[in-house]
């Protein structure tokens, strides 16, 4: 049930962030010549950060974007961050609030503060801060309840799409609340449970750790012992990723193809421009993992169109790459939001 809170708290309790309406150029952090850049296609909207949501017991940013005269309960996308990002930076060259705003659905984007992690990463590696309501991960949960309550939002289309550090941390609340998650994506991110300090995930995000399928799929049903479906996921990644290793998709696929269930086969594959896509789909025809491999391509977020432009701005447009297929708009149409 959701419930209006007053003009007065509601002062209180936001602080709007105005994004300037601008088309940022964004390169590929790669030695090659001929440096590119990625336009976002529709101009950001506006960002409210939310300065009060709960408990926040992992010390983390709020910042919203909800379109106005949407009728009836509107879908919601949880955003997450890589490493060096932030959510105002992110979201110019992503798109996200722009698409929110065509196509009717709400956007929330948790932010890392660098009293957290010097690099601005999620640390989706401390076991006491991915478990069920507790540090990061609990804060993330606590925010999407406040956007719940506070909006008309449909509970059964709520997803997550994470970049790098943020992938992870996607796999992470995919993996501990399967009940609140219809889909989510991992861009360039590492399976559940692959490190448990920052040593190791330095190690895995380069080499990528070996295990069974079995053993990958263990790690998700001990913290969701009681879950009678998991979410469907999407899994992208460059075959030039030389920041997460390409082995990690390779993990996170048998991890959720073990999860839900499903035998180890190669999937049904359909080529395009630049990769290929893999897909397996449960009894009843639904697609409950794809693998989405971009071929030549970096670590970060595909983005298009390709334009040629000057070097990138800041540390978030280092990893927003132009591809051939945009990540945001393709993740709109097969999550039905479009």
């Amino acid at each position: 049930m959701n419930f209006k809170v007053p003009s007065r708290l509601r002062r209180l309790l936001v602080d709007s962030v105005e994004l300037p309406q601008l088309k940022f150029p964004v390169t590929r952090p790669r030695s090659q010549p001929a440096r590119r850049r990625v336009p976002t296609q529709l101009a950001p909207q506006r960002l409210t950060e939310v300065l009060w949501f709960g408990r926040n017991p992992g010390d983390l940013r709020m910042l919203e974007y909800v379109p106005t005269g949407v009728k009836g309960p509107m879908p919601l996308v949880v955003v997450l961050h890589g490493c060096h990002q932030n959510a105002e930076d992110f979201d110019r060259a992503s798109g996200w609030t722009a698409l929110a705003r065509q196509h009717g659905f709400a956007v929330l984007y948790a932010e890392q503060k660098q009293s957290n992690n010097a690099n601005l990463c999620f640390n989706w590696f401390r076991p006491s801060l991915v478990t069920r309501d507790r540090g990061e991960l609990g804060s993330i949960r606590e925010m999407i309840d406040f956007s719940r309550r506070l909006h008309a939002i449909d509970d059964s289309k709520i997803f997550v799409m994470g970049l790098s550090a943020g992938g992870a941390m996607a796999s992470a609340l995919l993996a501990t609340y399967p009940e609140l998650f219809a889909a989510g994506a991992v861009i360039g991110g590492l399976p559940f449970g692959a490190a448990r300090d920052a040593m190791s995930a330095l190690d895995v995000m380069k080499r990528a750790a070996a295990r069974p399928a079995e053993k990958w799929a263990e790690l998700v049903r001990e913290v969701s012992p009681d879950a009678d479906r998991f979410p469907a996921v999407s899994i992208w990644h460059g075959t030039d990723d030389d920041v997460v290793s390409f082995g990690n998709a390779e993990a996170s696929v048998a991890q959720w193809l073990a999860v839900h269930e499903r035998p180890q086969t190669k999937g049904r594959l359909r080529l395009f421009e630049g990769g290929e896509r893999r897909e397996w789909r449960n009894d009843y025809g639904d697609v409950v993992l794809e693998l989405v491999t971009l071929n030549d391509f970096g670590h970060g977020l595909p983005i298009c169109p390709v334009a040629e432009g000057r070097e990138p701005a800041n540390d978030t447009e280092r990893f927003i790459l132009p591809a051939a297929l945009s990540a945001p708009e393709q993740l709109v149409r097969n999550w039905g939001l479009a």
